[in-house]
């Protein structure tokens, strides 16, 4: 192995240090020399001086030569002593270090790599869950749809309104209008917002990888249900911190587009912002269904459904999300006028979420159904 520079250097150093002595000890001698010859002090003083000129070319020539003859045996000996210390010391330093990161993670994000905080995050929770396997696994789910998700919503308030008003299709499709409202703050990751409807499969799913900057519907082509049409898909409105922003348009034969510009400034400033957009869609009465899908992150979901001015006779909610508190269904008392249905969920809920709502029409359900659902209800 080729020596480092500081080992170099050290031998330099002993080299210099062994001949200033060297040549120290050839002065003395010459001095005491000289001052013999001429008899200008005493012999003992002369006696003096050329043992220390002895001295010193002992000390500089063989002293440099012991040196680097013993250097290697005195690295190894250093060398174990190094080792014998950290190795007793181990523990103590690796419990600091532990205890430092935990409580100080500005410390561990100046020495830790993305993947080096992968390995801590798999090791640790390893060690919690007590099967590393499992944790791994685990952890690479989270770290696909959570870690790498480029944005966080919280306090997302979603309002949904069903209505009869959009039955005229000339079609003769029975239809329902569903108006939504989404409303939640975020650090926006894109100063662009695109809303995109469309009825071309390899189109959607080109564009619903685009998330959280393009949200993507997809309708399926068939009588009634027009893409690219403003009665099927249409944004009516985009507001940032209360801000009305304008809305552009675009539509093709299979799809359209709505775009809206959220602010650089908010991007770069990395600032949050309150988001609030409505848009109205269509869906057949004869589906039954309906879905809200969760894309991002989210802490704190109210979700609203508001079936007043429709023929639905009973609507229930089933929730496909994973939440540490159960999730909370209510729905207006029987004697008012206007039927609603809330499902509330507390803590933060993983992309992917999908809530549905399923409703039974009133013409689907025979007069004892009806009275028995209306007793249950009222019990």
């Amino acid at each position: 192995m080729s020596e480092t520079i500081p080992a170099r250097i050290y031998k330099l150093k002993i080299v210099i240090v062994a001949i200033l002595v060297a040549c120290g000890g050839v002065g003395m001698m010459s001095l005491a020399n000289w001052l013999e010859e001429r008899q200008l002090a005493p012999h003992i003083l002369i006696a003096v001086l050329n043992g220390l000129a002895d001295a010193f070319l002992v000390a500089g020539l063989i002293g440099a030569a012991i040196d680097f003859w013993t250097q290697r045996d005195r690295d190894a000996r250093d060398d174990a002593r190094v080792r014998r210390l950290l190795a007793d010391s181990a523990p103590a330093f690796t419990e600091a270090v532990v205890r430092g990161f935990a409580s100080s993670p500005d410390d561990l994000r100046r020495v830790a790599t993305p993947a080096i905080l992968d390995d801590l995050a798999i090791n640790a929770l390893g060690l919690r869950l007590g099967d590393p396997a499992f944790a791994r696994e685990i952890y690479a789910d989270l770290r696909d749809t959570v870690v790498r998700a480029p944005e966080r919503w919280h306090n997302a308030d979603v309002r949904m309104r069903l209505s009869s008003a959009g039955d005229g299709s000339d079609s003769g499709v029975p239809r329902f209008a569903v108006t939504v409202t989404w409303e939640y703050s975020v650090i926006p990751s894109s100063a662009l917002q695109r809303f995109a409807c469309t009825s071309d499969r390899d189109e959607f799913h080109e564009l619903v990888s685009d998330i959280p900057s393009t949200s993507t519907w997809f309708m399926t082509p068939r009588p009634g249900f027009d893409a690219s049409s403003r009665d099927a898909f249409e944004l009516l409105q985009f507001s940032v911190d209360g801000a009305e922003k304008k809305i552009r348009r675009s539509a093709r034969k299979t799809g359209q587009t709505y775009s809206v510009g959220i602010g650089d400034d908010a991007v770069r400033d990395g600032r949050m912002v309150r988001i609030r957009h409505v848009y109205r869609t269509i869906t057949p009465r004869s589906g039954h269904r309906l879905f809200v899908a969760i894309a991002q992150p989210t802490k704190g979901l109210s979700l609203t459904v508001d079936y007043t001015d429709t023929n639905i006779a009973h609507i229930s909610v089933t929730d496909l999300v994973s939440a540490a508190q159960r999730p909370h269904v209510s729905r207006l008392p029987e004697q008012t006028s206007a039927r609603e249905i809330s499902l509330d969920v507390p803590g933060w809920l993983l992309p992917k979420a999908e809530v549905t709502f399923v409703w039974t029409l009133a013409n689907e359900v025979s007069s004892a159904d009806a009275g028995s659902a209306s007793a249950a209800r009222a019990a």
